[in-house]
Order: C-alpha cells, then sequence, then structure tokens
C-alpha cells in the first residue's frame, strides 16, 4: 500500500493578492501579485497570555503543540487536555489568532519551565556553550544507526519542490519537510517561519502520536539554524538537511547531539557539516 504524503494547503488564508508596480529594465506594468500572508498567533494558557509569535495561518493547532513540545512545556500529547481556537464574541478583533491551551499538569509549572528555556536561549552574548550545555542535560544525544544513499539528498530536495504549492504562489514562505528513511515524503507544512513550519510538523507528528522519530529526515528550506536543530533534536530526529548554510551554533549542536547535518542540498550535490557516518559516501570518495 502506498502512503500518501500529508500536504495541506493551510487553511487561514496563507496568500493575499495585492496590486503592484511590476518593473522589467525599461518595461513597467501594473500586476496583481501574490503576498504570503503574515498574522500574529497569541497562545493563551489557562486564559492567559503565554507567547505571541508571527506565523501564515493555518495548522494552528499543530504549531502550537509543537513550539511546546519543543519548549519542553509537554512531553506528550497527553499533557494536552485542551488545545482549540479561541472563538470570542462577536466582533472581537483578532478573536481567530488565538489558540487556548490547558494541561492535565501543573500550569505555573509549565510557564516556568518555557520562561527558563526562553532565557537561556537569549539572556547573554555568550550564551552558546551554556546553551548547548542545558540542552544536552535534558536531552541526550540521537543514537539512530541510520545508513544512507548520498543520493537521497536530491530526493528530498526534489520532493520538497514539488509539494511547496504556497511558495510556487508567493515565494515568500519557507517549508518543512519529515521524510521516512526511504526518502518518502510523510508531512509537509509552510509558513512565513521557517521554525514554525518545524514546529507544525513536529506538533502534527506529536498530536497523531507518532513521536519519537528517530528514524526519519527533516528537510527545510532556508538555512539550518540553532533553533531548528534544537526542535529536530527534541522530536529525536537523527537527520537534519537544508537547502542553504547552517550557522555556527548550528553545527556545533549537530556534533555535540551526534546528529547529521547536511546543507546546500541543490542540484545533486550537498555538504556534510556533522554525522558523516550516516551516509554512504564509499563511492563518492572512491573508498
Amino acid at each position: 500500500m502506498t502512503l500518501e504524503p500529508e500536504i495541506r494547503v493551510p487553511n487561514g488564508a496563507a496568500a493575499i493578492k495585492h496590486p503592484i508596480v511590476r518593473v522589467r529594465e525599461d518595461e513597467v506594468a501594473r500586476a496583481d501579485d501574490h503576498v504570503a500572508v503574515e498574522e500574529p498567533l497569541e497562545i493563551r494558557l489557562g486564559g492567559h497570555s503565554l507567547a505571541v509569535t508571527m506565523r501564515t495561518p493555518g495548522d494552528d493547532e499543530e504549531l502550537v503543540a509543537g513550539f511546546l513540545y519543543s519548549e519542553r512545556v509537554i512531553r506528550t500529547a497527553d499533557d494536552l487536555d485542551v488545545l482549540a481556537p479561541y472563538r470570542g464574541a462577536d466582533g472581537e478583533p483578532n478573536a481567530g489568532n488565538v489558540i487556548n491551551v490547558l494541561l492535565k499538569g501543573n500550569i505555573d509549572a509549565a510557564r516556568e519551565r518555557l520562561r527558563r528555556n526562553f532565557v537561556t536561549a537569549s539572556s547573554c552574548g555568550l550564551c552558546g556553550k551554556v546553551t548547548i550545555e542545558a540542552i544536552q542535560a535534558d536531552l541526550p544525544p540521537v543514537t539512530a544507526d541510520l545508513r544512507l544513499p548520498a543520493g537521497i539528498f536530491s530526493v528530498l530536495e526534489r520532493a520538497m519542490g514539488r509539494a511547496q504549492a504556497t511558495f510556487e504562489r508567493t515565494g515568500g514562505l519557507h517549508a518543512a519537510g519529515l521524510f521516512d528513511a526511504d526518502g518518502r515524503l510523510l508531512v509537509l507544512r509552510e509558513d512565513i517561519g521557517r521554525h514554525n513550519a518545524v514546529d507544525k510538523v513536529v506538533g502534527h507528528m506529536l498530536l497523531a502520536r507518532r513521536l519519537p522519530l528517530d528514524r526519519h529526515l527533516l528537510m527545510v528550506s532556508g538555512r539550518a539554524s540553532f533553533e531548528i536543530m534544537q526542535k529536530a533534536l527534541t522530536a529525536r530526529i537523527p537527520v537534519v538537511a537544508a537547502v542553504s548554510a547552517p550557522s555556527s551554533m548550528a553545527v556545533e549542536m549537530a556534533i555535540a547531539a551526534d546528529m547529521t547535518l547536511v546543507g546546500f542540498v541543490r542540484g545533486g550535490g550537498f555538504n556534510v557539516y556533522a554525522g558523516a557516518g550516516r551516509i554512504a559516501l564509499e563511492r563518492v570518495l572512491g573508498a
């Protein structure tokens, strides 16, 4: 049986038409262009504001679930008692941009975990080593014994390109795709923020009770940041690939967590920054 990947056009307004003046060398014309939508999403925990993120509307429950999981506010889907859009009163502004969350556990403890995570990640200019050590204390390195053919990354790149419907119209959305070890696309989400796209993918798998993802690969459009590596580690994803470059902290994180990090996946080539042992490179290197 062939499994169809979970690819959805966001169920909110992901793109709108906007009148523009298009200039091409000496040619000027009026036209309509599709623009990616960016709106705030407020997360309310126990009726009180917990966080606000800028995102592309759609799959908001997945985004919130993935965010809470990657920030270690929740450990499983069973920690969630309520995860639902705030309906609000008639005419109340921005009511559609709020998600209500109730937890089965201690809400104050959850708030403190989130506050501590934010402080650890953003409180100082020299926090790289401290941040990685703090994450290592809570999350052990991955242990996946995957052995991947070098050609799998070209498969991932092509599958991602075909599935990015809203990017095709706007050129303004990032994407995150989750693949199995055979290179089959399982879930793809698009968002104005690449970290949001990852949260939506992880949140989808969390709510489907399919974590951990220790036999999977994550591919992101754009660059690979420290934050994306941390989210992948939390979900136990051993391999992260990016269309563009990784940051220095992303590389440090991958090495510390024994993750495989691949960048510049395009045109049949790629760079391996960490964890090359999971990729069968013998034929490529002539070994």
